[in-house]
């Protein structure tokens, strides 16, 4: 299954290389140009009947992670995190480790040596290292260098009520659509671009769409759930099963409200159900996508994760079709004239 290899591939940001050719060997032939960036984008063209208007697909390949700092005497190693991870949950996590690929762990303190007051605080992750299994730091140095990455160590699962468990459903789950939606046969021509490093302050997506010069761009993520105990309704960003999110505004866009009002119509009209995401917080390629050269309007359609950027993220594949399904219906919309941009 696709999004079984894609999730489980290893991507942290600015180390793409996995999940860079498990989509070009999908996509390969069925587009009419592949470029790989020098950023490592890849940008695809599939060439339709409808030139106009020029539309975008984007979503992004890399996953947060852990990168190595520093190896110990002991032959244990430091790390620091590659985007926006929880530290809460790091301890004893289970690691792939550096281009050999070695099995690790994150480890720290006993919890029987640490003080009362270490209990009650998540550790930072300047107090874990990682056991790779070696006693000595030239054991360590011929299996790992500094650098090199540490992504978890987590297999993709189906459970409950048609759910999934995996890492890296953001934004895997993305990519995989984005990958049927080239496979389709479209009367509209369309870029999708599968873009690097958004974890990290979307690097990627900037230079893809300025040299695009898109009309119209939209990102495929997945995004935050928090439908959990504890959490206030109106900070429940989503909720699963609700189908796919519709981003109003986040923190580095205001999604044009005409091009979010046609893909709301379009949901209603086929009775797909969608939600709003409710909060604010975060941000996605669509921050640089809008920005670039003569800008662009944007829309986000978002898979629901929960346990986003952790070691396992859950969703819905009721969710997932549903996105997919939306996304396809509006292609069909655009390329028939349907968007009219007014300010």
């Amino acid at each position: 299954m696709l999004l079984k290899r894609l999730t489980e591939a290893r991507g942290i940001s600015g180390n793409e290389k996995e999940v860079r050719e498990i989509i070009i060997n999908e996509i390969k032939d069925y587009v009419d140009d592949i470029k790989v960036d020098k950023i490592g984008n890849i940008i695809a063209y599939k060439k339709g009947e409808v030139d106009t208007p020029k539309l975008m697909i984007a979503a992004h390949m890399d996953e947060v992670g852990l990168m190595i700092t520093r190896i110990e005497d002991s032959g244990l190693l430091r790390f620091t995190c590659v985007g926006g991870i929880d530290q809460r949950v790091l301890v004893s996590k289970p690691v792939i480790v550096g281009n050999k690929k070695i099995n690790g762990v994150i480890g720290a303190k006993p919890f029987h040596l640490q003080k009362r007051t270490e209990w009650k605080k998540a550790l930072d992750y300047k107090e874990l290292y990682i056991d790779i299994g070696v006693s000595s730091k030239d054991e360590a140095e011929k299996l790992v260098k500094p650098g090199e990455y540490a992504s978890f160590l987590s297999e993709y699962v189906k459970f409950g009520d048609n759910l999934v468990k995996a890492k890296s459903l953001d934004d895997r789950v993305g990519c995989n659509i984005l990958i049927d939606i080239l496979k389709t046969k479209k009367k509209l021509s369309i870029y999708g671009v599968f873009t690097v490093m958004e974890e990290i302050g979307l690097v990627g997506a900037g230079p893809a769409a300025y040299g695009i010069e898109p009309d119209i761009g939209v990102v495929l993520e997945g995004t935050t759930c928090s439908d959990v105990p504890g959490i206030e309704g109106h900070l429940q960003a989503t909720e699963l099963g609700k189908g796919p999110a519709i981003s109003v505004m986040d923190r580095t866009t205001i999604f044009n409200k005409d091009l979010r009002k046609l893909i709301i119509d379009i949901a209603k009209k086929n009775n797909i159900p969608y939600q709003l995401r409710k909060t604010t917080f975060g941000g996605n390629d669509s921050g640089k996508i809008h920005l670039a050269k003569g800008g662009a309007v944007t829309a986000t359609i978002s898979v629901p994760c929960r346990y986003i950027h952790s070691p396992i993220s859950v969703m819905s594949k009721d969710d997932y079709a549903n996105a997919e399904k939306l996304l396809n219906l509006f292609i069909d919309d655009i390329e028939k004239g349907g968007f009219n941009n007014e300010f």
